[in-house]
């Protein structure tokens, strides 16, 4: 009797675990029922923007060279970060002199001397016989003319000797180009030379050895790069906002001044350069070579219809949204689209502002 309960009991759990197990296998085959939020379409602001990366450098930076000198710097007067003025010192030359060159000078004084000296006997003794009247006015100034050559060339091939040893005359002292100067207001960036550094003179043959890098430091402009694909839209004068990355907390203003007529292939892709001016105040310090971004509009409609995109489908070059027919009915409805925020898009044909677009899953209302 005993045996006879068990294999009931037994009979019975297995009866209803198998029952449970269909009725949980039906219910999990059954579709769940998914009901989707609705929108309408909305009126906004909408702005397209791209960032043009690049650099924040002085308008004019102007590299320092010797000016028709060659030879060792014998002292620099300042130093990087230096405020200085037009015509400020900046580094002295020694000038090692060549030595044909200087051979050269060295017998052209000496014959000098000698042509002098001789014209000068010869002036003495004619103005002496001029004063006691015992020759003509006429051969009196032969030889005063001869002397006053004789002094002229022997001056000048003195100045050309101490020209070559010293780089400066006596009649040129204030002028002196073993002297290198300033030639703009502004702040040095660099020094690229140290005292006992050769230097060789700008000419012809040789862009020469930069001194000192000196910028206006007031002055400063954005250089760029902007992909071909937005670069029809830019126009000089337009304003944007620049974010340097040294200075994450600030914002600049700055106004495009160029866009080059000429691209440039770049990481497989063509490249035009701009340049804008900065728009800085009194208080604000930019260092050369800061680099920064450029927030450009390139396009802003306001108040126009819009959607959000991610309830667009896009298949070729139409554009769809579903639209609301009913209870949890949907169908397609193509529109045309203008610009877009990567948000919101812009709707100028298709909608009405009372539709209703089909937009997330309701997940407050999913049942099964």
């Amino acid at each position: 009797m005993r045996k006879k309960i068990v294999r009931i009991i037994y009979l019975v759990l297995f009866a209803v675990i198998f029952i449970w197990t269909i009725a949980f296998l039906y219910q999990k085959s059954q579709p769940k029922v998914i009901l989707y939020k609705s929108e309408a379409p909305t009126f906004v602001d909408i702005s397209q923007k791209t960032v043009a990366t690049g650099k924040v450098v002085p308008r004019k930076e102007i590299e320092i060279k010797p000016q028709g000198v060659s030879g060792i710097i014998e002292k620099i007067y300042l130093e990087a970060g230096t405020i200085i003025k037009k015509g400020d010192k900046i580094a002295k030359i020694k000038i090692i002199p060549d030595m044909i060159n200087l051979n050269s000078a060295e017998s052209r004084v000496k014959r000098s001397k000698i042509s002098y000296d001789d014209a000068k006997i010869d002036y003495e003794r004619d103005k002496k016989l001029l004063d006691d009247k015992i020759i003509a006015e006429s051969d009196y100034r032969k030889s005063k003319v001869r002397y006053d050559e004789a002094l002229n060339e022997l001056n000048a091939a003195e100045d050309n000797l101490q020209l070559i040893k010293e780089g400066i005359t006596k009649k040129s002292s204030n002028t002196s180009n073993t002297i290198i100067r300033s030639t703009i207001d502004g702040m040095v960036l660099n020094i690229p030379v140290k005292e006992g550094y050769s230097v060789i003179q700008s000419n012809t043959f040789n862009a020469g050895t930069t001194i000192a890098i000196v910028a206006d430091m007031n002055d400063m402009i954005f250089e760029g790069k902007i992909d071909e694909i937005e670069v029809a839209k830019l126009k000089k004068g337009m304003d944007f906002i620049l974010t340097i990355g040294a200075l994450p907390d600030d914002k600049f203003d700055a106004q495009l001044e160029y866009v080059s007529p000429k691209g440039e292939l770049e990481n497989g892709s063509i490249k035009f350069e701009i340049k804008a001016s900065l728009k800085l105040k009194d208080s604000d310090f930019i260092r050369s070579g800061y680099s920064a971004n450029a927030e450009i509009t390139l396009v802003k409609k306001s108040k126009v219809m819009s959607v959000k995109e991610k309830y667009v489908t896009f298949k070729g070059d139409s554009a769809f949204v579903e639209i609301s027919k009913g209870v949890q009915n949907f169908e397609k409805k193509y529109i045309k689209t203008g610009i877009s925020d990567g948000i919101n898009i812009e709707v100028i044909e298709g909608l009405a502002k009372d539709d209703k677009i089909k937009g997330d899953i309701d997940k407050g209302f999913t049942k099964k």
